[in-house]
């Protein structure tokens, strides 16, 4: 076997990975829901679970826990728990990484053309989506939204075990 055939028969390594996105009561109550999962999907992105919820006080505290010395962790908390809420476990290439660029920037004025954010977003607090900030956030969030995982999934993905 030549060694160009050998370096072809190699089979691609690839990181998979988890990582969560959150369609917030905002997107959620202007039907954004559709539009959003197909901006998702167009980008090869795998829907593992997806979940309708509305945050009670509990779970948006845990959830925000990280943020709650800010100024803006109340009235955070308080959006959170006005209405429905879709969570979304989605899997991909780098996933953490590509969809934090598809969503953009927290604030939506600030967010490029084209992002999540950008198109559907109307404030830094009502910005139509959440998506995780790190593979290790994504496995604890996800376990927060989606007990029966907990123990379960991790980052990066073993596809030998997916």
């Amino acid at each position: 076997m030549s060694k160009r055939t050998t370096l072809m028969a190699r089979p691609r390594s690839v990181m998979q990975e988890y990582t969560l996105l959150l369609i917030k009561p905002n997107a959620t109550r202007k039907h954004r829901v559709g539009a959003i999962l197909a901006i998702i999907e167009e980008a090869c992105f795998k829907i593992e679970e997806m979940r309708l919820l509305v945050m009670n006080d509990d779970l948006a505290s845990r959830f925000y826990a990280v943020h709650k010395d800010k100024h803006f962790y109340n009235r955070l908390v308080k959006f959170m728990t006005s209405g429905r809420t879709i969570a979304v476990l989605l899997r991909r290439e780098y996933a953490v990484s590509h969809l934090r660029s598809m969503v953009g920037a927290t604030n939506p004025g600030q967010a490029a053309p084209g992002t999540i954010r950008h198109i559907y977003g109307e404030s830094v607090t009502m910005n139509a989506v959440h998506a995780s900030d790190s593979p290790e956030n994504a496995i604890f969030e996800t376990c927060l939204l989606f007990p029966h995982l907990k123990g379960k999934i991790k980052n990066p993905i073993n596809m030998e075990e997916a």
